[in-house]
């Protein structure tokens, strides 16, 4: 699971039947203080966020079939999964 920050909207007009209908987001993994770490990558949102949000991005395929409750295949890596409201860090 990492923390992320959203950096807004994916818009696609044709894309793979497992992603109609789903909302896609870019999204920034961040370290424990908020700083940008690593390089952005497109999360499937679940929990309905939107730019500049803090999230929980799943980043594991067979924990993204549990939550699409598909025992198949799906190419769906990474899902959005909750909302951080905050982080505290000693």
């Amino acid at each position: 699971m990492k923390y992320c920050r959203v950096l807004g909207n994916v818009t696609a007009t044709v894309k793979h039947p497992a992603f109609a209908g789903q909302r896609l987001m870019m999204v920034q993994p961040l370290d424990e203080h908020g700083a940008d770490t690593g390089d952005a990558y497109v999360a499937v949102d679940r929990v309905q966020c939107g730019p500049g949000d803090r999230v929980l991005v799943l980043t594991e395929g067979n924990g993204a079939r549990q939550i699409f409750k598909r025992g198949d295949i799906l190419p769906i890596r990474s899902v959005v999964i909750g909302v951080v409201d905050e982080v505290d860090v000693p």
